[in-house]
């Protein structure tokens, strides 16, 4: 930018509580995760960019084919004349008397029934049960007053003053937003609280019983199961002791030698590769978009003092930068000495914003 703009030293300030509750949400540009009692403002961001090297290629890699003729031999082998056979001589099966026992009825059960037997008992039996008879107190009440919670306390954004020297040709992009603190509301009201509760009174009111007399099972019907063994019996039979079978026998191969030509290293084809070119290639690449598109905290209107503009101006000379006298006054070869000090620096510019008071070594 060759024509400078001024400097804007007219900053608001804000005191809110930490405990306030989060602002409410709204479709306005406001500065995100703003602090209460912090002051914030647009500045011209520089653009910040980067010298890198790289390699270009400049012709790509290729193959090309080179062919490889094949080597022939001679060499004696044997050729099969007869294959391998085999023939098979049968084996006649082997067998053998036995003498096993075999059953000849299976074992069994029968089922005998026992009858039940009974005895005669006399026993209690409750004809009305127990039960506890209760009787109710209503409850004792008394009028109070209390507060009640109208509206919640809440946080706005209070626009500070256009600053006439911006550096921006919309004075909107450098406005300073504060947040401060809107009360919470309430109201008095009346309403009807217990002051001694209901109660119940409780009376046990015993069971009424009856004597009775029945008949009841003393040993319940039952089944005895009787087993009955199985009955055997004993035969003589045949088994097989070896089964039939047939020895195999073998018939050797026949063979004759014969010389034939073969080949000794087959024929080849080759892929060579042709390695690419490069060069090399120097250039600026932008590292960091600039302009008027972040928020960022500045000084407060009430921290702007002329002890603050004398250690601005103090730590400007000794970075080698002409403000003039050192005058305690925001004057325009301070903006200006100022302002190349952010140029040379890639700090945020338009503002004295808390960025620049750290490279120059400044507490706020």
């Amino acid at each position: 930018m060759n024509k400078f703009h001024s400097f804007s030293s007219v900053v608001l300030g804000a005191v809110f509580m930490m405990s306030a509750p989060a602002i409410a949400q709204s479709n306005e540009d406001y500065p995100p995760n703003a602090e209460v009692g912090k002051c914030y403002a647009k500045c011209l961001i520089p653009y910040q960019y980067k010298t890198q090297t790289e390699q270009m290629q400049r012709k790509a890699s290729t193959k090309k084919m080179q062919v490889i003729p094949a080597e022939y031999g001679t060499n004696t082998k044997q050729v099969l004349v007869q294959s391998e056979a085999k023939r098979y001589i049968p084996v006649p099966a082997i067998y053998e008397t036995v003498t096993e026992q075999i059953t000849a009825k299976e074992a069994s059960t029968r089922k005998e029934y026992i009858p039940a037997e009974y005895e005669t008992v006399t026993e209690q039996v409750e004809i009305t049960p127990a039960f506890i008879k209760r009787s109710t107190t209503p409850p004792i009440y008394e009028t109070v007053e209390e507060k009640v919670l109208i509206s919640e306390p809440t946080t706005r954004w209070e626009r500070g003053k256009k600053d006439p020297n911006c550096l921006s040709a919309n004075p909107e992009d450098c406005r300073v937003m504060c947040l401060v603190e809107v009360p919470a509301q309430y109201k008095a009201v009346q309403k009807q609280v217990i002051k001694v509760p209901a109660s119940v009174k409780e009376d046990q009111v015993p069971a009424v019983y009856s004597t009775i007399t029945k008949r009841m099972i003393k040993t319940p019907a039952t089944v005895r199961e009787i087993a009955i063994p199985a009955e055997y019996k004993t035969i003589t039979r045949q088994v097989l002791k070896t089964p039939a079978a047939a020895r195999e026998e073998l018939i050797p191969a026949q063979y004759k030698t014969v010389t034939v030509r073969n080949v000794k290293t087959p024929e080849k084809v080759l892929e060579v590769d042709i390695p690419a070119e490069y060069e090399t290639v120097t250039k600026t690449v932008m590292v960091k978009k600039g302009g008027y598109s972040e928020w960022r905290e500045v000084l407060c209107e009430s921290e702007m003092t002329t002890s603050k503009v004398s250690q601005i101006q103090a730590a400007l000379k000794a970075k080698g930068y002409n403000t003039g006298p050192i005058d305690n006054v925001m004057g325009s070869q301070t903006r200006a000495a100022l302002l190349q000090f952010q140029k040379d620096n890639a700090l945020p510019q338009g503002n004295v914003n808390i960025e620049t008071l750290k490279a120059l070594g400044i507490n706020r």
